[in-house]
């Protein structure tokens, strides 16, 4: 036909095949946490300080060989020099070297004081969490009665009854790291189970709860394997707080002259040692006292950053 245009070439288009050539990353609430707490300075700051500490009074004595109780009267109270970089105390003693074996002494203290209390709260706060009537209640009035004694002068009434037992059974050095340890524990765990239950009381009604509750789950694999895994949160920043509470109250202990002896440097034990010599020697409290602030400041901003890490309702 006359005017009319030639029908252009049908194209079929090509199919398109995209192809994901990178997998997404999966998205947990423990990567969400970890992302969380490296956005808080002070606390990656305190971490760094505190893995420091640990590492330094791991491997400090297999560097400095120097020994802890080596007396040399010609050396007595000198000040930090480079044969002796804190310098020396009343009886010509290394501080450095009794600093990095008592922060063994301190820190040891601590995180296992801190795994003791955790470790009880859990159980006890587990079960009143997991419990109504009689049994909840009888172990809160265990906890209140815990929290209305006064926690000093009963560690010090118990470790003076039993620490030359302590001693005798398994020797002086352990025998005084056990008692103390189980003595802060034993009076640190109450915060945990408070914190447990609350966490306990506000999960166990929960769909994914009654879902395994209605397959036939027990009471016991409940508790383990669904609820106490996502109450975990506030109990990491509770042991936190007991590690810093531990290493206070073992140095309180030790100032007290109830701690470990002179031969166990703690640095509460040092602290409480250089007491006398302020005056003519302030490095040696210097240094003990610093330690003391310096490992308990780190902790505590972990603990600022672990919280605010693991709060979903926080944005950082």
């Amino acid at each position: 036909m006359a005017g009319s245009t030639p029908a252009s070439p049908t194209v079929d288009a090509a199919p398109v095949v995209v192809r994901a050539t990178t997998r997404a990353r999966q998205v947990t609430p423990w990567t969400e946490a970890w992302r969380r707490f490296r956005r808080h300075r002070l606390a990656v700051a305190g971490a760094v300080v505190f893995v420091l500490m640990i590492l330094a009074v791991a491997f400090g004595p297999l560097i400095w060989r120097v020994q802890i109780n080596e007396i040399d009267f010609t050396a007595q109270l000198q000040p930090p020099s480079w044969a002796h970089p804190l310098g020396t105390d009343d009886l010509g003693q290394d501080l450095l070297a009794r600093m990095l074996y008592g922060g063994r002494i301190s820190l040891s203290v601590g995180l296992a004081a801190m795994v003791v209390s955790i470790v009880i709260g859990t159980i006890i706060g587990s079960i009143a969490g997991m419990s109504r009537g009689s049994i909840d209640a009888a172990l809160m009035w265990l906890t209140d009665l815990f929290l209305s004694l006064p926690s000093v002068p009963v560690l010090l009434l118990l470790i003076y009854l039993f620490r030359e037992s302590m001693k005798h059974l398994i020797g002086a050095e352990l025998g005084t790291f056990v008692l103390i340890v189980v003595a802060i524990g034993a009076f640190r765990w109450m915060i945990a189970a408070r914190l447990v239950r609350a966490q306990f009381f506000a999960l166990r009604e929960k769909e994914f709860v009654e879902a395994a509750r209605a397959l036939g789950a027990s009471q016991i694999r409940l508790m383990a394997r669904h609820i106490l895994p996502n109450a975990l949160g506030p109990v990491i920043v509770a042991a936190t707080i007991d590690v810093a509470a531990a290493i206070i109250t073992e140095s309180t202990l030790s100032f007290l002259g109830l701690g470990f002896p002179p031969d166990i440097p703690s640095w509460g034990r040092i602290l409480f040692d250089a007491k006398d010599n302020l005056d003519v020697a302030p490095h040696w409290a210097l240094f003990a006292g610093g330690a003391i602030f310096l490992s308990v400041l780190a902790v505590s901003f972990m603990g600022d950053g672990l919280r605010d890490a693991l709060d979903p309702r926080r944005v950082i």
